[in-house]
């Protein structure tokens, strides 16, 4: 059995902690590895405490087996913008430094319940609401970013030092992190997991997210989190033959660059060579607004979101957040914000009757592969509709762009069809995986 523990997955390690072939230390220190030789490229911890990681390995060591959890001793990275009780929970602001509120944030405490290992805090950008980077680099080019605003939790997954990490999503910031550093992530329905305990930047879009370096995984988290659909997916895998997926380049496509470009036309000839049927799909020109009013939902909602650390010390926000608060360029009517909101509400059942006459819909992630340099973590321009739209949303790694970087695509669903997005997830990772990427971690 190899000893690199920290390579397996979330599934493969609770296998043989059930088995008892390896104990949650043990499987703690061999993380710790690979984090000790591994974060001066990655950077992707803004706190982590070996001490406080063993301490709680051997506390979950000396739980009875009858007693144990779904998730036991599975290690998970929590983005820094999520409450944790043993923890700093700082927000990548200078008005948080070593803020320790000494309680867990809803979803945390749900995994704990679960017996999860919660291993550290995962960067972020300020207040998960700019685009400026922060420390953390792609590991597949540490001259590149990782992606944002779920900066670290992306990083850290795909580099192997915690197989499993929450962000969370209110443009692209859990969806374009998964594409840039080539693994699964989980943008679930709006409101089917708790956000107490996050940090709050727009009521109407704010969604934590989920990575995963497979889609068991995923799935594992969805039970734990019990994201159950209606009619819920057979036991059996899904066949990709004879499956119906709809191609949407969606209202930005002149976005794309020409690593999306490629990715939607392999995506497409490997879904016809599995034997699925695939069409275009044009989605109804009201769609064309759905970016515009994200970004006045965001705009009246974040003004109320960051009024009180505006008021508290406006010196030490981003420029950006300073004028969700300000207003000075938009001057957002009410009117606006009003039309913003029942726009949106009325697309969402159009979106869901759309999209249940498909599998899935396939759209881009991100407009290319993640950019070079560190100074902005790119654009969700591909991720605002969706988000807003309320659906369920999984990145599917499997493409390169020009220089070798990953590249992923989206799969779509109706609203509260999670478990089933997953479901058909799976096999078109499967798919996706001669898609021409391969990873040199």
């Amino acid at each position: 059995m190899t000893r690199e523990l920290f390579r397996l997955n979330a599934t493969e390690i609770r296998k043989l902690i059930e088995a008892g072939e390896v104990s949650v230390e043990e499987y703690a220190r061999s993380l710790l590895s690979r984090v000790e030789a591994r974060d001066d490229a990655v950077r992707g911890w803004a706190y982590l405490s070996p001490e406080l990681i063993l301490q709680s390995a051997r506390e979950l060591d000396a739980i009875p087996t009858e007693k144990r959890g779904p998730l036991h001793g599975i290690a998970i990275g929590v983005k820094d913008v999520i409450l944790t009780k043993d923890m700093p929970t700082q927000y990548n602001s200078s008005m948080f430094k070593d803020h320790a509120p000494q309680i867990d944030a809803a979803p945390v405490a749900i995994l704990r319940q679960a017996g999860a290992l919660i291993f550290g805090k995962t960067t972020t950008t300020e207040f998960a609401a700019v685009v400026t980077g922060g420390p953390a680099r792609n590991p597949h080019d540490p001259g590149r970013t990782p992606g944002g605003s779920s900066s670290g939790s992306g990083a850290v997954v795909a580099d192997f030092q915690v197989p499993i990490s929450l962000g969370t999503q209110t443009g692209g910031s859990t969806i374009r992190p998964g594409s840039y550093n080539g693994i699964y992530a989980f943008k679930p329905t709006w409101n089917s997991i708790t956000r107490e305990g996050l940090c709050q930047y727009s009521l109407t879009c704010d969604t934590l997210g989920l990575y995963a370096r497979s889609v068991d995984d995923l799935k594992l988290l969805a039970e734990v989190f019990s994201l159950e659909d209606d009619v819920r997916p057979p036991q059996t895998p899904f066949n990709v033959k004879g499956a119906r997926f709809a191609m949407c380049k969606s209202p930005d496509w002149e976005a794309a660059g020409p690593g999306t470009v490629d990715a939607m036309n392999k995506a497409a000839e490997l879904l016809k060579a599995a034997g699925a049927e695939v069409v275009d799909l044009e989605l109804p020109s009201e769609f064309n607004k759905a970016a515009k009013w994200h970004e006045h939902v965001l705009a009246g909602e974040g003004r109320i979101s960051f009024l009180t650390h505006y008021r508290k010390d406006k010196a030490a926000m981003d420029p950006f957040i300073q004028a969700h608060v300000e207003r000075p360029n938009t001057k957002l009517s009410r009117a606006e914000q009003l039309a913003a909101y029942d726009g949106t509400a009325a697309l969402r059942p159009i979106i869901d009757s759309i999209a249940s006459e498909y599998d899935a819909i396939i759209t881009p992630s991100v407009p290319d592969e993640a950019p070079e340099g560190l100074v902005s973590t790119g654009t969700a321009v591909f991720n605002l509709m969706w988000t807003i739209l309320h659906t369920p949303v999984t990145n599917i790694p499997g493409f390169a762009g020009s220089n070798g970087m990953p590249i992923g695509l989206s799969l779509v669903a109706p609203r509260y069809q999670d478990e089933r997005l997953l479901h058909v997830s799976e096999a078109v990772g499967e798919v996706f995986k001669n898609g021409g990427w391969v990873s040199a971690l």
